[in-house]
């Protein structure tokens, strides 16, 4: 597998234009940036959240970040949890677990971006497998990132 069947359909049918970057295996986003020799804070990853009424959000920020769940809830009038992991392996049955692309419109859920993301000229993001990354300009990422909300809710931890 390299790209996951929805990512390769939406970008497709959006013209967004990306480039692939094979790495060695590897089993988190920060294995892929090092893999790959990226920095971490150009890797966009997925969280999938859900609150208390069962509505699932995609939460997208650097892969070297934590998501804050207070931040979030409280800019957001939320209260959003993590999903289990179990349920996200059903929710992206075309990737390898783990290996989840960071672009909730191909999957049918609203995103929300964390604003450190939006100033990178290059993004990379998971393409659904744990051996490919997709490397987006910044115009691809906006263009991706358009429908959802861009608010600060995370921070760094060091590694």
């Amino acid at each position: 597998m390299t790209i996951s069947t929805r990512l390769d359909t939406y970008l497709t049918e959006h013209n967004i234009s990306y480039q692939t970057v094979p790495h060695y295996h590897s089993n988190s986003s920060i294995g892929s940036a090092v893999a790959a020799q990226i920095p971490l804070n150009q890797i966009a990853k997925a969280v999938v959240l859900v609150d208390h009424e069962g509505r699932k959000m995609m939460a997208v920020l650097p892969a070297n970040n934590k998501v804050s769940l207070s931040a979030l809830n409280d800019e957001l009038r939320g209260s959003y949890q993590l999903v289990k992991e179990s349920d996200i392996y059903q929710m992206f049955s075309d990737c390898d677990h783990g290996a989840v692309p960071p672009i909730g419109d191909a999957y049918n859920m609203p995103v929300v971006c964390d604003q450190q993301l939006d100033s990178l000229e290059q993004v990379y993001i998971e393409a659904g497998d744990h051996q490919t990354l997709l490397r987006l300009d910044h115009d691809a990422f906006e263009q991706m990132m358009s429908k959802g909300k861009h608010i600060r809710f995370s921070r760094e931890v060091i590694h």
